[in-house]
């Protein structure tokens, strides 16, 4: 009997169920004091950050151990870890959200709505809230289900997105859309190195950081894709039927294709069309916010016009494929 239930006992770390998250945001271990945040929680700000109908943005990590880096595309964080995401519309907090990893497998996810007086905030039900703030007239800000969290972040394998070598590479993009100037006291891959908060990274890690490659509108181009596009097409992430993949390393050779959706008017678009803007799917597609049509299709329901101009411009600038 005691032979059959070592394997059991083995899978029971595995299965167990993730903790509820805490009721209120100031129970989560964020702040050391009302407005306060607590020191052993370090603030950053990706240099390629997520258009969110143009929130201003606050984030901060609590790293109990050390990230294992041995994969510089998909670092392992430690159990324990919580990465926080403060959105604020006007001078105003609006969400909280929380990511904390709870087991070697299990992560909570939880979307905290900031009460009127902006002193909380409270647990948004796990359906999310539709109606949480004007960001425009007649549009509204979202704060998403909880499985609309797990449909960005991943299922199986769960990122903090935006906290990646890439994102917090010292050699950042000066031209970074939306980009956040690197004030003092966020930290870098130069500081989690310093705090041995990284280990098993390459050798050479620091002196030759994560960098996109290309002229600089090309490496703005792929950085927007990489934040905005690439969390959900990649090969990794398959979305059935498309096999597009939008990672700085792949958009050239699974972009030049015709999409499931085309332009309307245009019988030869594609989802990149180099030197033809009009002809993009990929463009068109971020320029609408109807929703069978829109990209990303969550968490915006304003047009970033700064990228898709930046975009457009990039676009009609590439080479012309020979068969166009």
């Amino acid at each position: 009997m005691r032979a059959l239930l070592l394997p059991a006992l083995a899978l029971m770390p595995l299965l167990a169920k993730a903790p509820a998250p805490p009721r209120l945001l100031s129970q989560t271990g964020l702040y050391a004091a009302p407005g306060v945040v607590a020191a052993r929680n370090l603030a950053y700000a990706p240099q390629y950050p997520l258009w969110t109908d143009g929130a201003a943005k606050a984030r901060w990590i609590h790293l109990p151990a050390a990230i294992d880096g041995r994969d510089e595309a998909g670092w392992v964080f430690p159990v324990g870890t919580k990465a926080w995401k403060e959105f604020a519309f006007g001078g105003r907090k609006v969400e909280t959200r929380l990511l904390w990893k709870t087991g070697p497998r299990t992560w909570v996810f939880a979307s905290y709505a900031w009460n009127e007086a902006q002193t909380d905030a409270g647990l948004v039900p796990e359906g999310g809230r539709p109606d949480a703030a004007e960001v425009a007239p007649g549009l509204r800000h979202a704060i998403p289900s909880r499985m609309d969290c797990r449909d960005c972040h991943g299922q199986e394998r769960v990122e903090v997105l935006g906290f990646t070598a890439l994102q917090l590479s010292p050699d950042r993009d000066p031209n970074a859309l939306h980009g956040e100037p690197l004030r003092p006291g966020l930290i870098t891959l130069d500081d989690l190195v310093a705090r041995r908060l990284l280990r098993g990274a390459r050798p050479d890690l620091l002196t030759r950081p994560p960098r996109l490659e290309g002229d600089p509108a090309t490496r703005t181009a792929l950085g927007y894709l990489q934040a905005n596009c690439a969390t959900c097409h990649r090969a990794d992430r398959p979305i059935p039927g498309l096999g597009l993949d939008l990672r700085p390393t792949h958009v050239f050779r699974t972009a030049l294709v015709p999409g499931s959706f085309p332009v309307p008017g245009q019988p030869d678009s594609r989802i990149l069309s180099p030197g033809h803007p009009e002809r993009s799917a990929l463009l068109h597609r971020l320029a609408s916010r109807n929703p069978v049509a829109q990209m990303p299709p969550l968490g915006t329901v304003r047009v970033d016009q700064a990228a898709v101009d930046h975009l457009r411009r990039w676009i009609a600038d590439l080479p012309v494929a020979p068969s166009h």
